[in-house]
């Protein structure tokens, strides 16, 4: 069964929004949201739920080397619980360590949707690779 997902990057300024199923494993960056004084606009989320209706929610949670909680993890954790409590669909995490950075190689993509939405891209790229195994 084909599975649509959307993938986020979250950041305390911009959230970068993807879309992709697992019939082909492919993902496509969509948009890049502002965020202002972490108040996330959850009006542009909805059109994309609605226009795409995901089954599912993909969340890039980075990692540190070291261990340690990476300073963004909490808010992540939070956002995570406001969608699944906003729209009725599970969340699932990657690993999105280093994400924003090689999204710089995409440059078209970049330009077209933003950084953030190709770093959603890549993390949800990562999840239907992890989709496949399984």
């Amino acid at each position: 069964m084909t599975k649509i997902a959307l993938g986020f990057d979250y950041g305390e300024k911009r959230i970068g929004i993807a879309v992709g199923q697992t019939l082909t494993g492919s993902a496509s960056a969509i948009k890049t949201i502002t965020t202002t004084n972490k108040k996330i606009d959850w009006n542009s989320i909805t059109i994309l739920v609605k226009e795409w209706s995901p089954e599912i929610f993909v969340l890039g949670r980075p990692s540190l080397k070291s261990g340690h909680e990476h300073n963004l993890t909490r808010e992540i954790e939070k956002f995570s619980r406001r969608l699944t409590g906003r729209y009725q669909r599970p969340v699932e995490f990657v690993d999105e360590r280093l994400s924003s950075r090689a999204a710089v190689d995409y440059v078209l993509e970049v330009d077209r949707a933003g950084l953030d939405a190709v770093a959603a891209k890549l993390i949800l790229e990562t999840w239907l690779q992890e989709q496949s195994v399984k």
